[in-house]
């Protein structure tokens, strides 16, 4: 039994979309590399390496993150989620609530990229990328596009205690995304891959910091931020999501598999 709102597991949230600012050959979308210095946005799992970086072990390079396994080559990252498509007002939701943080947490920093996860962040093979996507694509293929609502603020910590991550939870959608997971885990099975924690907390990240400072989010700062998220005029609207693809990114490859 764990504490509630301090969940033992990575909530596999820093998804980089844009490629990676550290190099390896993912290609961002254009603009993604405007010269502006910014934070090392967090890629792949905490602790988790990125197999498309060098063998570069430095750990200022990537936020103070620690890998939690050795980087190989031919080892690519893999992790399935639903994107979420960041409108305006979310965007301004986020701003408030990053801003009230930082009253408790001074480091915490706002997420550039926004999902909800699947899987954990397994690593696979390259020449099993191909043959887990087919598998993937045929489990998903007859799953209608549904929706959820993620209004509960949240929480977390990596498995190893070396990030916190404040989320929304999802109040309502359970049971979908958990047939999404089974199908999902099925497929991570035939590759001898870790499935998706039991019982677990669906959500999407929204801020993260370095270290575990749980004993700070949580309490009065916790309550503060589900006031403003209770209080946001458009946010019934906002965080009552659709969700119409799922994703897998593989390295530096994504890979798209349309709800019906």
């Amino acid at each position: 039994a764990m504490s509630a709102g301090l969940v033992e597991y990575s909530s596999s949230e820093e998804e980089e979309e844009a490629g990676g600012s550290r190099g390896g050959g993912a290609q961002g979308p254009p603009g993604s590399s405007s010269g502006r210095p910014r934070l090392p946005a967090p890629a792949g799992l905490p602790g988790d390496p990125d197999p498309e970086e060098a063998a570069n072990d430095d750990s200022s390079q990537h936020g103070g993150r620690i890998r939690g396994f050795p980087h190989e080559r031919g080892n690519w990252a893999t992790h399935v989620y639903l994107p979420y498509i960041a409108q305006e007002e979310f965007l301004e939701l986020l701003e408030l609530l990053v801003s009230r943080a930082r009253t408790y947490v001074p480091s915490v920093a706002a997420m550039e990229e926004f999902h909800l996860s699947l899987s954990q962040c397994v690593v696979l093979r390259y020449h099993w990328i191909e043959p887990f996507v087919r598998s993937l694509r045929e489990r998903l293929a007859a799953f209608h596009r549904f929706f959820c609502v993620a209004d509960q603020v949240k929480v977390y910590t990596n498995q190893n205690k070396t990030r916190t991550f404040i989320g929304l939870e999802v109040s309502a959608g359970h049971f979908q995304l958990l047939e999404l997971v089974s199908e999902v885990d099925r497929a991570l099975e035939e590759f001898d891959l870790p499935t998706f924690y039991k019982d677990p907390s669906f959500h999407i990240s929204l801020a993260w910091c370095v270290g575990d400072l749980s004993g700070k989010l949580e309490g009065q700062c916790l309550q503060e931020l589900q006031d403003i998220v209770d209080g946001f005029e458009d946010s019934a609207f906002l965080l009552r999501v659709q969700w119409e693809q799922i994703r897998c990114k593989s390295g530096n490859k994504y890979f798209s598999f349309p709800l019906r």
